[in-house]
């Protein structure tokens, strides 16, 4: 499975979900001029066999899922994770950079078996909350105990071992890297402790980092910890909170695509287990039936992975319509029977001789309570996009659809 790929497939990105074009009603305030979070220094440790000379597949593999002994077995409320966060990209061919700065914690928020509820929230560099749309809100993960396949992730790369200080404490360390430039990939460098511990919401993650390369692609993103703790022993017993602002995990979304002959209408499901992210796609099962009925062909990528690639995301949406441009006008859209004021983008084009308008509806409001329980990404994502054709008699016909239609909670249950 391709790393870039699956990640945004993860993430929602895939085509039949309505996540791409994503865009913030915010820009970010303007951080360039502030130094990237330090990187952590490794000391080698001359006992350590040398780094490997060959690329060797490295297996990240969950206990099978009849173990019940697994760190998120053991998961306390107050557990918790904190990453210094950094993401840069450069436009061509202005050369106009945007980057993005700060800190992300996930923490341990409730633990009722099997759930164990994470909550991400984010902040600037010097440790304050973030203001503004975007990273305003603390996001809700909610991770399975149990494990409904066989959870395993093959990392590719030249691998060595290492010792360093991060977040106050000597680790021993396994290092990955897998260098994709000749072909025009990134540069992939990943540092794992060898021991998890307290890490176990991370997989372990002491540092990851991406370095773009090839297409004319500039730019990286990284993640480096700088602090953590373990919540008291036997805290397990708070109400979990609701899915009210959920990352993606534990919830699912339709969209109905149209290309003239009808539409169609695909589920997304997303799932969190032992701390890996599944996304299963497909046509939306029959009324009355379970919502997400199954995971075993779901797509699977570590739950680092998808935090790290959430990143640079936000560092795209500066670039979004919704930040770039004035809405061509404002309105408003119905989805499940509720009416939100939205923001509307046109774009008349010519396709073939034949004059055409690209639109995207976007939310005014991507907080606001009509959009309770939907995914982060699609709160941001158009709603509604479409082609309309312009003809004489009739002034717009539509020849392409692609909306939003129903989302919903799914996680807290039996599956």
């Amino acid at each position: 499975m391709h790393l870039r790929s699956s990640v945004l497939s993860v993430l929602g990105l895939a085509a039949l979900a309505l996540l791409s074009g994503c865009a913030s009603l915010q820009q970010p305030p303007p951080e360039d001029t502030t130094p990237p979070p330090p990187r952590t220094e490794p000391v080698t440790n001359p006992s350590q066999p040398s780094p490997s000379s060959g690329s060797t597949p490295w297996h990240h593999a969950q206990p099978s899922p009849s173990s019940g002994s697994t760190p998120w077995h053991q998961a306390r409320v107050g557990d918790r994770v904190v990453y210094a966060f950094s993401a840069n990209r450069v436009s061509h061919p202005d050369t106009s950079q945007v980057r993005i700065i700060g800190q992300l914690a996930l923490e341990v928020a409730a633990v009722q078996a099997p759930w164990v509820w994470l909550k991400l929230s984010f902040a600037d560099e010097a440790g304050r909350p973030r203001t503004g749309a975007l990273l305003s809100k603390e996001l809700i993960i909610p991770v399975s105990m149990e494990a409904s396949r066989p959870l395993e992730w093959v990392r590719e790369g030249t691998e060595s071992t290492e010792e360093l200080s991060a977040g106050g404490r000597t680790w021993q360390a396994k290092r990955s890297i897998r260098d994709n430039r000749p072909s025009d990939g990134p540069l992939e460098n990943r540092l794992y402790a060898a021991k998890p511990g307290p890490l176990y919401l991370m997989g372990g993650l002491l540092s990851a980092s991406n370095t773009l390369s090839g297409f004319g692609a500039s730019g990286s993103e990284q993640l480096t910890l700088v602090e953590f703790q373990q919540g008291r022993e036997g805290s397990t017993a708070t109400a979990p909170p609701t899915l009210q602002y959920p990352l993606g995990p534990g919830t699912w979304s339709d969209s109905s695509t149209n290309l003239g002959s009808g539409p169609e209408r695909f589920r997304t499901c997303i799932s969190a287990e032992r701390g890996y992210v599944l996304t299963a796609t497909g046509p939306a099962p029959a009324a009355g039936g379970a919502p997400c009925p199954s995971f075993a062909e779901a797509e699977l990528v570590p739950l680092e992975e998808v935090l790290l690639t959430f990143v640079p995301w936000l560092a795209s949406m500066v670039h979004s319509p919704q930040v770039r441009g004035t809405p061509s006008r404002r309105g408003t859209l119905s989805l499940k029977n509720r009416r939100m004021d939205a923001l509307i983008f046109e774009m008349p084009e010519t396709s073939e001789g034949v004059r055409q308008i690209r639109y995207e509806i976007y939310a005014a409001e991507p907080w606001e309570p009509a959009l309770d329980g939907l995914h982060y990404l699609a709160r941001f994502s158009p709603l509604a996009e479409g082609v309309d054709r312009v003809e004489a008699k009739d002034p717009r016909k539509p020849t392409f659809l692609k909306k939003l239609v129903d989302w919903g909670v799914w996680a807290g249950g039996e599956k």
